[in-house]
């Protein structure tokens, strides 16, 4: 039984009632969210019991951090590093993105490490099959993707990014619109080349059944990609953007019928006066489901510092109602990242996601602020160290540069306002 099926019969699953714990929510709202389709549990059948993270509305907003190897940078220890690292900085899920290696060894690895729901893009290594089998992307048969298809969610992967709103309809809209950056999305990439030479339709629009199928059998979470989401804040909210997704909400109705979990992927680009009103748009086109942004990037001159952009741009999509933000690193549009930068980018995008929480009202969120000003108040460094978003970092600085009163940092030395005030409203106020 889906998780799905078990909240539309009223059976409530141990993961519905972990997530429910997770959340300070009843397990009563987290099976109606699930029959609404506004809340999604990305666990495979074969994987379940070991862990639940709920995304969608009223719950806090999650974060997922990239993994995986290129053609030019194959290191399965490496990308194991990554993994841990993320989890440990707080990650809620990961996504094995690996294009160079044995594929599978390194998909298998990873879902036997990780202790947090685990996501691929099929279509990554149907693309390498075909070139490994000395042809080109163009010559795939459609068998041969759902089979990668498949044998993804066999392995026990949650969710899969599947690029089926990347439609023959769309593919004329983008040869007209005059797009300054085209298409980055590689999934979208591919999907248009076979389109456009094959003079066929995306199979994944065209079989969406047999996708459909394949994801209620494993209960995996369909992720909609975005396939022609903007690259560059000039494209933002165009009207090829908004074509795939008006052809994503028909599948997300589609989906929710067939008794499968489904979520939506965003921009993207996209500059900070649009970010809401993308979020709200998705919201309505796509009834609700839960939507999953990759940032947003809010500028596109933030080379190396792509993770600061990204985590303004994922802070106003939460608070406007974003469910879940991919990360971005610093070393975004430079290169595959390090284990120093899955980090930064997971710190990054969790205080995105948290002050978004704090706008949304999420159980929790206020009260963490509260309980670290009330420490900053009374001086407890010790407290306050615990409760920093990276521990780790905030004592390492700390110790860095210690006075010799121990009440103080030296910032501000003799001068703290703090011990100031303290002695002028007393110790009791």
């Amino acid at each position: 039984m889906t998780q799905i099926e078990a909240a539309r019969s009223g059976n409530l699953t141990e993961e519905i009632k972990l997530v429910a714990e997770q959340e300070r929510r009843s397990p009563e709202f987290i099976a109606e969210g699930l029959k609404r389709g506004t809340i999604v549990i990305p666990v495979n059948l074969l994987r379940r019991g070991r862990y639940a993270v709920g995304i969608g509305e009223g719950l806090a907003t999650k974060v997922n951090a990239n993994l995986g190897t290129s053609p030019d940078s194959v290191n399965l220890d490496r990308e194991l590093a990554k993994l841990k690292v993320a989890i440990e900085a707080g990650a809620h899920t990961v996504m094995d993105l690996s294009t160079g290696g044995d594929l599978a060894a390194i998909r298998k690895a990873i879902l036997e490490a990780s202790s947090v729901p685990v996501g691929t893009v099929p279509i990554y290594e149907a693309a390498v099959r075909v070139a490994r089998s000395r042809r080109s992307i163009v010559e795939m048969k459609e068998d041969e993707l759902f089979e990668v298809i498949e044998d993804h969610l066999k392995s026990g992967v949650d969710f899969v990014t599947v690029h089926c709103g990347v439609t023959r309809s769309v593919l004329r809209q983008l040869k007209e619109c005059g797009r300054l950056t085209d298409v980055v999305s590689r999934g979208g990439s591919f999907v248009l080349e076979w389109i456009y030479y094959n003079e066929k339709e995306n199979p994944l629009y065209e079989r969406y059944d047999d996708l459909l199928d394949l994801a209620k059998t494993y209960d995996a979470t369909l992720s909609l990609g975005d396939g022609l989401r903007p690259g560059s804040i000039a494209d933002a909210t165009d009207l090829v953007q908004i074509g795939e997704m008006v052809v994503i909400g028909e599948l997300v109705a589609r989906a929710r019928k067939a008794g499968v979990q489904v979520m939506v992927e965003g921009p993207g680009h996209v500059p900070l006066n649009e970010v809401e009103s993308n979020v709200i748009l998705e919201k309505k086109v796509c009834k609700g489901a839960p939507f999953y942004v990759l940032g947003p990037l809010v500028t596109d001159i933030a080379a190396g510092y792509d993770h600061v952009a990204g985590a303004i741009g994922g802070a106003v999509a939460a608070a406007a109602g974003a469910d879940f933000l991919c990360y971005v690193t610093p070393s975004e549009h430079l290169r595959l990242p390090d284990v120093d930068d899955v980090r930064e980018g997971v710190i990054a995008t969790r205080i995105a996601a948290h002050v978004g929480d704090i706008v949304k009202g999420i159980p929790g969120a206020s009260e963490w602020d509260h309980s670290m000003s009330e420490a900053r108040k009374a001086l407890d460094w010790d407290r306050m160290l615990r409760l920093a978003i990276d521990p780790e970092r905030a004592t390492k600085l700390r110790k860095s540069s210690m006075p010799k009163d121990s009440e103080i940092c030296t910032m501000c030395g003799e001068y703290c306002a703090m011990k100031k005030v303290k002695g002028v409203l007393g110790e009791e106020r």
